[in-house]
């Protein structure tokens, strides 16, 4: 019976110690295999240049659209598109015939209303003498009515003939004005129609090469006006300074200020990288699209400095530039730069929930429980719309991840500077990308490997 007993205690013994060794074991494998891979990165120190985006065009910095004053057929046409050409070139001709006779008509009617000045002239010192002579009879009559030489009806007449004389004058004095007001229109018009048929022939405003021709001999043209542009014939532009137009959109227009440095790639020249400078800055807004699809972005003209494709240029080129108007480029306008700060990889600082008060438990907790990952994360968006965000890096430690609250500076397109929050040569985390930005937290183990061996399963 003792026997039986000591053998049903050692059966049971043993079975407690199996148990327990696979308990152990399977924690052991457990926890071995909730270690997440993860990359590392040492914070180090170098320079970080701030850069803008943007994409556009290439166009002269003054381009001059040439338009007719007047209407009419081109009948000529001295350049062609490319031709260099200087300010007061002869360029284009409009038929001028219409013109011609306009000005003789001009000048007829001036010719016409000289005469009508010099009859009215005539006229006035016609009425003049008649009315000296009348009104030295109107006064020799009073004098003999008063005497009572004459009868009142001779008075009467004298005295009648003496206020239609001096109408007269003044009528005359009138038609002389009016004819010299005439002779002033007449000549303005004369001034008008010469005008119009010097505009036949059309001058190069300025140098520059004739960098769009609209036009061809033989077609009509509208001239300007009040209401319309008129007809654009040709555009004569400085092709020796040539800028880039670009739209910058309002998040990074504010970074974005007069004389920045810019990196300049132009599609045609894909082997270059150009230099320029920001010279001018809109202060309105270009608006594109509708409601809520609306872009808000801002024009920023980069000139192009001479300097950086003046080997692009060859000597027996009568144009001095490589570029062309309408040439696409890509623009990275340098807004800032630190040098020899302490950066690490942008993917390895993350924006969480303040931790400081407890306020997102999660970062503290071992992470075990995987059910319920996806309600966190829900929540982990709920609490960022409400709590203050902070930006963090986890920092590997001994197998280990430890959330460092940093402050952040400067950006390039890979790196990103670190103000304060950790030290140089101090290992960073910085993948995969789910893991940094939402899954690791506080104190959790994490196994460091290659990039390459990062998502290799086992």
């Amino acid at each position: 019976m003792s026997k039986s007993k000591t053998k049903k205690k050692l059966i049971i013994w043993s079975g407690i110690i199996i148990v327990l060794v696979l308990i152990i074991l399977a924690v052991t494998k457990k926890q071995t295999g909730s270690a997440t891979k993860v990359t590392a990165e040492a914070a180090k120190k170098r320079t970080l240049i701030e850069t803008v985006a943007a994409n556009g065009k290439i166009q002269p910095e003054v381009e001059v659209k040439i338009s007719p004053y007047i209407s009419g057929e081109v009948v000529e046409l001295y350049v062609k598109e490319g031709d260099e050409v200087a300010k007061g070139d002869l360029l284009a001709k409009i038929d001028p015939e219409i013109y011609k006779s306009a000005y003789a008509r001009s000048e007829a009617a001036l010719q016409m209303q000289r005469a009508n000045l010099a009859n009215a002239k005539a006229r006035l010192a016609q009425t003049q003498a008649q009315f000296s002579k009348a009104k030295q009879d109107f006064k020799r009559n009073k004098k003999l009515y008063d005497e009572n030489v004459i009868s009142e009806a001779d008075f009467d007449a004298a005295t009648s003939a003496y206020e239609v004389a001096k109408e007269e004058v003044t009528a005359a004095k009138e038609n002389v004005k009016s004819a010299e007001y005439s002779i002033n229109s007449a000549k303005a018009s004369l001034k008008e129609a010469n005008e119009n048929l010097t505009r036949t022939a059309i001058y190069a405003p300025t140098n520059g090469t004739v960098s769009a021709l609209s036009v061809e001999k033989g077609e009509r043209v509208t001239g300007a006006s009040q209401f319309s542009s008129g007809t654009e014939i040709m555009r004569v532009a400085n092709l020796q300074r040539m800028v880039v137009k670009v739209e910058v959109n309002e998040n990074d227009i504010v970074r974005v200020s007069l004389n920045d440095t810019c990196l300049i790639e132009v599609d045609a020249y894909l082997k270059h990288k150009f230099k320029g400078l920001v010279t001018e800055i809109a202060t309105s807004a270009n608006v594109l699209g509708v409601s809520a699809d609306q872009v808000t972005n801002f024009e920023v003209k980069i000139l192009i400095l001479q300097d950086s494709y003046k080997d692009l240029v060859k000597a027996d080129n009568l144009i001095k530039s490589p570029f062309r108007p309408g040439m696409s480029a890509t623009v990275d306008i340098q807004t800032e730069t630190a040098g020899n700060v302490l950066t690490v990889p942008i993917q390895a600082v993350t924006t969480r929930a303040d931790t400081s008060s407890n306020k997102d438990k999660k970062l503290e907790k071992d992470g075990d429980e995987e059910g319920n990952e996806e309600e966190e994360m829900a929540q982990d968006e709920e609490k960022k719309e409400s709590e203050e965000l902070i930006e963090y890096v986890f920092v590997y430690e001994e197998g280990e991840a430890k959330i460092v609250a940093v402050k952040t500076g400067v950006q390039d397109n890979m790196h990103i500077q670190i103000l304060e929050g950790i030290e140089e040569g101090q290992e960073i985390i910085t993948g995969p990308y789910r893991a940094v930005s939402k899954k690791l937290k506080n104190g959790d183990k994490v196994e460091k490997v290659d990039k390459k061996d990062l998502f290799k399963k086992e």
